[in-house]
């Protein structure tokens, strides 16, 4: 051992700087290794009391125990200790070359510290002998670091080390461990001290207005202390009461509520909200000074941005500005008649009776911050008193403490809706002069009943001219309640109404509502049938608008006069308008979906409408684009319900009942093929579609052409697929049949492509009807303007290629090739879904891709 020794030492003494370098790091790690074995007991024993102090255990124990636990722990350390300096002994370097060259293959140490004992005057063994000693040294100098290995299970049977570690890291995590370093800090406390010192804690909550996080004040560092004013401190003091004192000088002393000692539990309450800087003092041993500092919170301020915008249905738009510190809580605008500045002549003249100031609430933000915004205050005061005359308008906001920021008043006119018929004028002015004084009744009477005096002349129908009759009569009876006033400007208004919009407002309002509620449904997240049922119901409300239109004599219009320029969209045009809004919502495309119906509604309310694709809206070919389009759509709906029942279970096929029927409304005398009188079940949904399709193409125009040719082509694939769809779903086959539907929705859509195009190219040229054309003009510009005519001119009334809106050679509509891309798209994830051999984490993800599109 001794000559192993000495070898060790010998190699140690002539080793390079890398092999020392691994030489005193293999010393330390044994070391570490013999000092966890001689100091685990004392270390464990510092982690037991560590836990305890942390876990505050000295307080919960009666007097009598507290010495002689201090004294037992002191006396566990002090042997601990010892036994650990007993055990210790420090590696030399001989036992950490040893260690290491233990480690190593041939032992490479001990090999460069040998000596030849035979053959050193040989020079072909001096030689070898050389070439031995450089490569233990190659190896000895690769050598890595031993790592050390306490090896304390068997030293430790009972796991107290790892019980010890348990403990501290359970009192770093949920104790307080500045309790421990507080009592090594200030040392044991004696009997008398330990049973009169209770604990406390604090906490401080800042109002919810501010975002601010709350404080546990038992962990602030310092005595200065910032909050908002308006934060609750809350305090609980434990132990006897009275046997810690404890004052505040920052509430308000009338308010602050009494102490609340909680009986025999020893806890005492103190809650107050501070409303200025004070200092918070509690005694006691382990007592603190808190010098409380309140954040100042300025008032909001708001203010008028720009002048207020009339629009066209009456409603105005005021933009506003609003900041605060912490953020606007609520607002509110008032708008007062502005008398001084009121033209007083005819019924304005004599004293107003007194007019309640109009109110309305701010609209402000819902996710994004309220300390400083922008916002529009969007109302309708058409039908107030107020409406079109001098008022002035104040806004006034309010943050969460309380305060209040108001604008300076701003004079305007009050916006409301303007009348443009002289016979709508003059009944909303009479109105006015109403609504002003009741004073002024007989003179509005004089005024109704000059304007119906010869009603026949003046407008469209007897009731007309009756009702204002009624309602002078009833003027001319003397004394007018409140709600008698109010009932008798309702009726003048709609009479209005329906003077200045020649019956079109009814319509126009249900075609609207119908748009605002598919918009929301789309921002909402609305589910597929929703969707639908949305869609289903402004196509409805739009078909009655038309139907209005149409009825009514556009010369008589003032808004369409002779001298205006012509401006034209077609039924068709419509319905391919409304069809790329379904299909970029049912695609996922919400954005392009609400801007493209946002266009529609636009041009809906501003355009001259002519029924069909030429004027007529029983012309053959608009009549059979708009059967393959109810076909198109219940064909769809099949598929979805199709793909529906094999999701629910391996029942799908012929005796599967759909989830729900067709959503398309079937023209008079044309049995629905979605319905379930057909029978109810896939195929025979399926066959009653391909009979329809057949129904169809027998009333179909003659359709020239090689636009003609490649739309018969596509309508025979799609029976074509529909015969195989019905065959498979016979027969059980759900995923096959899904992707016979799929191919079946792709054919009749390219059908009615290049019907549409047959039809508009088969047409006689538009400029016969709209005007003289131009010899210029590319004679593909009727086809490529949707029906719009050689005048060069799109429904707007632009000229082709004008600025950067789309003339008469660019589609309105998105490019043909995006929806076919998604609907190929769509089709494949129907496809992958059918395979039921794919994994189920697949088929999952598919189903949610879907359900989502």
């Amino acid at each position: 051992m001794r000559k192993t020794r000495d070898r060790s030492e010998r190699a140690a003494g002539a080793m390079s700087p890398a092999l020392a370098r691994t030489l005193a790091l293999t010393r330390a790690g044994l070391a570490a290794e013999r000092g966890a074995r001689a100091f685990w007991p004392v270390l464990s024993v510092a982690g037991a009391i560590f836990t305890a102090g942390a876990f505050r255990l000295p307080e919960v124990l009666p007097d009598w125990a507290l010495m002689p636990a201090g004294y037992a722990s002191v006396a566990a350390l002090v042997a601990g200790l010892g036994y650990g300096i007993w055990k210790f002994r420090f590696p030399s370097r001989a036992e950490a070359a040893a260690r290491l060259d233990a480690s190593l293959p041939g032992r490479p140490l001990a090999a460069m510290a040998d000596r030849m004992a035979l053959g050193s005057s040989d020079p072909a063994v001096a030689a070898l002998w050389l070439r031995h000693v450089e490569r233990m040294r190659a190896e000895a100098e690769a050598a890595r670091p031993v790592a050390p290995s306490p090896d304390l299970a068997p030293r430790d049977p009972y796991a107290l080390r790892l019980s010890a570690l348990t403990a501290v890291a359970m009192a770093v995590l949920f104790g307080a461990p500045w309790a421990g370093v507080g009592m090594l800090r200030h040392g044991p406390a004696g009997p008398a001290e330990a049973a009169m010192a209770p604990a406390w804690e604090g906490w401080a909550a800042p109002p919810r207005y501010t975002g601010k996080p709350g404080l546990y004040l038992n962990t602030v560092a310092g005595e200065e202390l910032r909050v908002p004013k308006g934060t609750r401190f809350s305090f609980r003091l434990y132990g006897s009461a009275g046997s810690v004192s404890f004052n505040e000088s920052v509430s308000n002393p009338a308010e602050a509520p009494e102490a609340d000692t909680a009986g025999s539990s020893g806890v005492t309450a103190r809650d107050f909200v501070a409303l200025r800087d004070g200092e918070i003092r509690i005694g006691g041993h382990g007592g603190r000074v808190f010098r409380v500092a309140l954040l100042p919170d300025a008032a909001p301020e708001v203010a008028l941005v720009g002048r207020a915008e009339r629009r066209a249905d009456g409603k105005f738009v005021q933009p506003f500005r609003a900041s605060d510190d912490y953020g606007v809580v609520s607002g509110k605008a008032r708008i007062a008649l502005d008398l001084a500045h009121v033209d007083r002549r005819y019924g304005l003249a004599i004293a107003p009776e007194p007019h309640p100031d109009l109110v309305y609430d701010l609209a402000l933000p819902i996710t994004a911050s309220r300390a400083s915004f922008t916002g529009k205050l969007n109302e309708d005061a058409a039908k107030s008193a107020l409406a079109n005359l001098p008022v002035t308008v104040t806004l006034q906001v309010e943050d969460g403490l309380g305060q209040t920021g108001s604008s300076a008043p701003e004079a305007m006119v009050l916006p409301g809706r303007r009348f443009f018929d002289p016979r709508a004028a003059a009944l909303i002015e009479a109105r006015r002069d109403l609504m002003w004084n009741r004073a002024n009744a007989p003179r509005t009477a004089e005024v109704l009943r000059a304007i119906s005096n010869r009603p026949d002349d003046i407008f469209p129908d007897a009731q007309t001219g009756a009702a204002i009759r009624a309602v002078a009569l009833r003027l001319e009876k003397g004394e007018i309640a409140d709600k008698t006033r109010d009932d008798l400007a309702e009726i003048l208004w709609r009479m209005a109404v329906l003077l200045e919009d020649g019956g079109r407002s009814d319509a126009l309002a249900k075609m609207q509502q119908a748009q605002q509620k598919l918009s929301e449904a789309m921002r909402n997240g609305a589910s597929a049938d929703e969707i639908r049922k949305l869609m289903q119901d402004l196509k409805s409300a739009t078909d009655d608008y038309l139907r209005m239109l149409a009825s009514q004599d556009p010369d008589q219009d003032p808004r369409f006069g002779a001298n205006q320029p012509e401006q034209r969209i077609t039924g068709d045009q419509i319905q391919q308008m409304m069809d790329a809004v379904q299909k970029l919502m049912e695609d996922g495309r919400m954005a392009e979906a609400q801007q493209l119906l946002d266009q529609l509604s636009r041009m809906m309310q501003n355009m001259k409408v002519t029924q069909g694709q030429g004027g007529s809206d029983n012309s053959p070919g608009g009549q059979s684009m708009r059967d393959l389009q109810e076909t198109l759509r219940n064909q769809q709906q099949l598929s979805d319900d199709a793909f529906q029942d094999m999701q629910e279970g391996p029942s799908g096929g012929a005796g599967a009942q759909p989830g729900s029927p067709g959503t398309g409304t079937p023209e008079a005398g044309r049995p629905d093929p979605g319905s379930p009188e057909l029978g109810g079940s896939l195929a025979d949904r399926q066959r009653g579609l391909r009979q329809d399709l057949d129904r169809q193409r027998a009333l179909m125009p003659h359709l020239g052409g090689d636009a003609g040719a490649e739309a018969q082509r596509r309508l025979d694939d799609a029976g074509r697929a529909m015969d195989e769809a019905g065959r498979a779903l016979d027969q059980g086959d759900t995923g096959s049949a899904i992707d016979r539907q799929a191919e079946a929705i792709g054919a009749l859509r390219d059908g009615m492509k290049s019907m549409r195009e047959a039809l508009s190219a088969g047409r006689p040229d538009s400029a016969a009807q709209d005007g003289p054309s131009d010899d210029s003009a590319d004679p593909r510009q009727g086809a490529a303007a949707g029906g719009q005519g050689a005048t060069g001119r799109d429904p707007l009334g632009r000229q082709a290629g004008e600025g950067a809106q789309p003339g008469t050679e660019r589609n309105m509509l998105p490019g043909e090739d995006v929806y076919s891309r998604a609907r190929d798209l769509l089709d494949e994830l129907r496809r992958r879904s059918a395979e039921r051999q794919r994994p189920q984490e697949e088929l999952d993800y598919l189903g949610r891709l879907l359900d989502r599109f």
